[in-house]
């Protein structure tokens, strides 16, 4: 089983030249194995901003070559890279309510967005023990500016986060779980060796002329907001 939770696929293509000359670059091969978790996890988190892709189910090559993605995009993306270095990882597939998106989608665009959106995480093989890994999705400079909008450490749910204490979110790695949008999980989908067996079976958010729209305009508008705030504040 083992073998399965290392193997490429169309959405893991973590032979592609891109994605071997990041690993060579950044010298993760030589980490023990729990730095190398570290080390790939930061990257997702911070150097992958937080952003909207024009799909779910694409390449982690084209998420690379994006430089932004969401929970879906940025766990394929993580998971590449994890079993390019020969660390087993599989996938969690949940929806989530479309409210923790309130603030990054802007109010006008909400009415557009399914009542329930597909989300997922990352399961790590760490030793003998299986970690939950969501906490990638949302990089520290616009979490920063959301934090100093909402400064309380009450249950938060907007701006692509949902936390109980938005002040302290459990998203820094140490080799345990991390989560950032786990407390707005609506239905649990179960375990799937391979991202590209998730898709298949739920397909995407959006279908026929939303789909649409939202590749070619609103998720540029999305976009824009999400850099905005990111630049200059709530």
């Amino acid at each position: 089983m083992t073998t399965a939770y290392l193997q490429e696929t169309s959405l893991l293509d973590f032979s592609h030249n891109s994605i071997q000359q990041l690993i060579s670059d950044k010298h993760w091969r030589a980490l023990p194995t729990q730095d190398a978790i570290a080390a790939v996890y930061n990257f997702v988190r911070d150097d992958i901003l937080f952003g909207y892709n024009a799909d779910d189910s694409i390449p982690a090559s084209q998420v690379l070559a994006d430089g932004y993605g969401q929970c879906n995009t940025k766990s394929t993306l993580f998971m590449a890279l994890l079993r390019a270095l020969g660390i087993p990882c599989r996938l969690h597939g949940f929806s989530i309510f479309n409210a923790l998106q309130r603030g990054a989608i802007p109010a006008f665009l909400m009415p557009l967005a399914p009542k329930r959106i597909l989300h997922s995480w990352v399961e790590v093989q760490l030793a003998d023990k299986w970690l939950d890994i969501e906490g990638f999705i949302i990089d520290q400079p616009f979490l920063r500016r959301v934090q100093q909008a909402y400064g309380d450490c009450g249950g938060f749910s907007g701006y692509g986060i949902a936390v109980t204490c938005l002040q302290k979110p459990q998203n820094e790695f140490n080799g345990g779980n991390t989560y950032i949008q786990a407390e707005g999980i609506a239905d649990d989908f179960g375990l799937f060796t391979q991202p590209d067996e998730f898709y298949a079976k739920h397909g995407s958010n959006l279908r026929g002329l939303k789909k649409l729209l939202y590749r070619y305009m609103l998720r540029h508008l999305i976009n824009y907001n999400v850099k905005r705030i990111r630049r200059t504040g709530i």
